[in-house]
């Protein structure tokens, strides 16, 4: 499965009736790397007035979260959601850091500049095509190691792990597409256990 998401991360400003949003876009693959950048942002800018997000974790595309920490309901989080859904990306987190310039913007001019601060970062970066991954782990005895190394090697594998003794186990990773067929290479090498 194929799926959109930042090569790396990107900035985006955006200035309204004297309200400054800086917007900052990180590619993620875990729920805990985006609450880290998250975090991250919120110590950095303690002094802001608020510091929302959304970030979309999955070549699904289904798990996902936004927060207006303590904006408006609706009003910051979810426009932020709409820009990453707009893009179709995922594997992303989006952080808008506002600091308040006096005159309130009302619901709609929040939501306009959080979607506008989120699509500027966005912009500024690279968006790629990347496949879903998937990994597989499994033991085999020494004898059979030409015959794993052999499959190992394939333009579609890569080998992430490796331990090699009386009893030996690796770890190849490849396209999610392609493992059925990894898995039946394997499967034809005597005494392999997954």
């Amino acid at each position: 499965m194929k799926f959109k998401t930042l090569e790396g991360p990107s900035e985006g400003r955006y200035t309204v009736k004297m309200s400054r949003f800086l917007a900052f876009a990180y590619p993620v693959t875990t729920v805990e790397e985006a609450k880290a950048e998250i975090a991250a942002k919120q110590r950095e800018y303690h002094d802001a007035r608020h510091v929302c997000w959304a970030y979309m974790i999955g070549a699904a595309r289904t798990q996902y979260l936004s927060s207006d920490n303590g904006e408006p309901s609706g009003t910051a989080g979810k426009p932020i959601l709409g820009q990453i859904n707009s893009f179709e990306l995922t594997d992303v987190v989006i952080i808008v850091v506002r600091y308040f310039g006096g005159i309130k913007l009302g619901t709609p001019g929040l939501i306009s500049a959080y979607r506008e601060a989120a699509r500027l970062a966005i912009e500024a970066g690279t968006i790629v095509e990347l496949h879903e991954r998937a990994r597989v782990t499994f033991t085999f005895p020494y004898l059979a190691m030409n015959d794993v190394m052999r499959v190992a090697k394939l333009p579609i594998c890569k080998i992430i792990s490796q331990d090699f003794d009386n009893s030996c186990r690796i770890t190849l990773e490849t396209n999610a597409d392609d493992l059925p067929e990894l898995k039946t290479r394997l499967h034809s090498i005597s005494g392999l256990t997954f």
